[in-house]
């Protein structure tokens, strides 16, 4: 009996024990998660804050643009000419590059309420290269008077939704937005196929395109080490290493194009 009793109490101790150390497990799971999910950035000191301007190049002479035929749309055709937007820009700036913190900045940012804007007027997009935080608002309007028909296709692994959807003249503006990072993500107008634009989804503010001239800012940069990438649709990415100080300024230039410039 005495033997019995021991067995009993030695495995309830044991079970005890057990439990003992899968509750401890548990628990060391719980906060670690819990850390993980209190760990956020300090908020943006702006008397700190600096920025980087510059100015990406075409080193060599652009292409010429390219005439587009819009004759199958008889409202398109009455616009005017068109041509296409990839070369843009004077004669040696390089307009519609994307330029943005691409590493170095590890804080959190809250999207803008203020939506960004697409036109699409003359049967074209407006911007041709766009800007945008990740979850923040895209008001699609049509100023034609004939239907377009707006057709993001984000690439099928950056959980981006691909949507199509039809709106004609007069027509509600529509409101989309993108919940995940993606740099270049096609739009085309599945009525018009002359029609494309890129839009940048970007998780945080720190972003820029380039003008007619090549030139950009990024304001409000927090000082620190940073990657920069310009991304141009056709010619790719170029990157450079900006380090900020604090109130500080830096000039960067990216080049494209003929012997690559500046950047990697």
């Amino acid at each position: 009996m005495k033997h019995a009793n021991g067995r009993v109490l030695a495995a309830v101790v044991a079970a005890m024990a057990l439990l003992a150390m899968v509750s401890c497990s548990k628990n060391k799971g719980t906060n670690e998660e819990s850390n993980a999910a209190e760990t956020k950035a300090a908020p943006v000191d702006m008397s700190q804050v600096g920025q980087v301007q510059g100015t990406v190049n075409y080193d060599g002479q652009k292409p010429a643009a390219k005439k587009i035929d819009m004759s199958q749309d008889p409202v398109c055709a009455k616009k005017g000419e068109n041509t296409v937007e990839s070369m843009m820009g004077n004669a040696t700036g390089l307009q519609n590059v994307f330029v943005y913190v691409k590493d170095g900045y590890n804080g959190t940012a809250q999207a803008p309420s203020t939506p960004v804007v697409i036109d699409q007027e003359g049967c074209r997009y407006h911007p041709h290269v766009l800007g945008v935080m990740a979850g923040q608002t895209i008001e699609i309007k049509n100023n034609d008077a004939t239907t377009h028909n707006i057709h993001p296709t984000p690439a099928a692994d950056s959980g981006n939704r691909e949507w199509n959807e039809s709106q004609g003249p007069g027509a509600a503006p529509l409101d989309k937005n993108f919940g995940r990072p993606e740099v270049m993500l096609p739009v085309k107008c599945n009525q018009h196929p002359w029609m494309k634009m890129y839009i940048n989804v970007a998780k945080n503010p720190y972003f820029a395109v380039s003008d007619a001239d090549g030139k950009f800012t990024i304001k409000d940069l927090p000082p620190g080490d940073y990657t920069l990438a310009a991304v141009h649709e056709t010619l790719g990415e170029k990157t450079q290493k900006v380090h900020l100080d604090p109130k500080g300024s830096q000039t960067v230039q990216f080049s494209f194009g003929g012997a690559g410039g500046a950047g990697q």
